[in-house]
């Protein structure tokens, strides 16, 4: 019904469930891809027009952003666009990025010792010239302002600058189903959508698991750093993986989708005796928090050996594997959370990312 509702009316079909930053529109002809969250605060929409290679602009789109697909040479600037990429299995399609060497994925990594993809310089100074070589047929742009005059300059030169604002997203569902966006670029919309559906099933699975758990643990999150700790606000990504875990995190009621920068003597004040700790920044064991801050000793999570940590599985370069596959991989996270929290809910369950600090 809804493929002959697309053939026949101009009235498109919308193929995103979860995400509020984009939209994909399917047409008979094109997707209208929307962008509507590039950038934090933005206000107005960045509409691109999907055009298959060899078939004519409509008429309709005359005048509008028109890409081409399928692409064939992209330049990605985010290391949450690889995974995305790589699951689709268009790796070779990356022909340069901006600071290779914060990437941990073995499949990327080997194109790049290959020669196969070109380092272009720092992601707010992209070396123009290398980039005018490559003759990418897009650029997938990651921006943390609206006034990117990088950008504006690259998309003066004819390449289109296509933006992906994943990051922003505020649910992890949703920040996953950014595949899609990669889907329809590279032609493959069903196989992005199947992925999507399996992660999307898997996630809610572990959520219903955890339900109704014998015991809620509290938490504390998050370390100090230049002389202020900070950690997530109740509204945040990090704060929505807790929520579904059925974990009590002791800041869940406050406003805002970022950091809380708080006192060290207002956070031992509420989570003093927090059950658990999770996300101890880059420290991987007891000793390092101990020696950077001895204070730390003070927590019953930190005496009772219950202080857990994204930051101890690294790629060859050594980046933190997590913040490059947790996006695509949300269902894996909260599996994780559930383990530590809630053991009996997953006894032969192996964590992946989320790891107990070693001594």
């Amino acid at each position: 019904k809804q493929e002959k509702q697309i053939n026949n009316s101009n009235s498109g079909i919308s193929l995103v469930k979860t995400a509020k930053g984009f939209d994909i529109q399917k047409y008979k002809d094109y997707y209208e891809l929307t962008i509507t969250t590039p950038f934090p605060g933005n206000k107005e929409a960045i509409h691109y027009f999907l055009v298959p290679e060899g078939k004519a602009i409509p008429e309709n789109l005359k005048g509008r952003k028109i890409i081409r697909t399928p692409l064939k040479r992209i330049v990605a600037t985010s290391s949450t666009h690889i995974p995305m990429i790589e699951i689709l299995s268009e790796e070779n399609s990356i022909i340069g990025f901006p600071n290779t060497q914060y990437i941990s994925s073995p499949k990327t990594v080997k194109n790049i010792e290959l020669g196969k993809i070109k380092d272009l310089g720092n992601t707010e100074n992209i070396n123009t010239e290398i980039l005018l070589d490559l003759h990418p047929d897009a650029v997938i742009g990651f921006s943390l302002t609206q006034n990117n005059k990088m950008y504006q300059n690259i998309s003066h030169t004819g390449i289109p600058v296509i933006f992906n604002g994943d990051w922003l997203e505020e649910e992890p569902l949703g920040r996953a189903e950014w595949v899609k966006f990669f889907g329809v670029l590279f032609d493959k919309e069903k196989e992005a959508d199947s992925i999507f559906n399996r992660i999307e099933k898997s996630y809610n699975e572990a959520r219903l698991l955890a339900k109704n758990p014998e015991h809620t643990p509290t938490l504390l999150s998050g370390v100090i750093f230049q002389d202020h700790w900070h950690l997530p606000a109740g509204d945040s990504f990090t704060a929505r993986f807790f929520k579904d875990a059925q974990i009590n995190y002791l800041w869940k009621d406050t406003k805002g989708t970022g950091s809380l920068v708080l006192s060290f003597e207002s956070v031992l004040d509420k989570a003093r005796d927090a059950d658990l700790w999770v996300g101890a920044g880059i420290y991987t064991s007891f000793t390092e928090m101990e020696q950077a801050q001895p204070h730390y000793n003070e927590f019953k999570a930190f005496k009772d050996k219950k202080v857990f940590t994204f930051s101890k599985k690294r790629g060859k370069n050594g980046g933190v594997i997590y913040f490059e596959l947790a996006p695509i991989m949300p269902d894996v996270v909260l599996k994780d959370l559930i383990k530590v929290a809630h053991p009996e809910l997953l006894k032969d369950y192996q964590p992946f990312f989320l790891e107990r600090l070693d001594p």
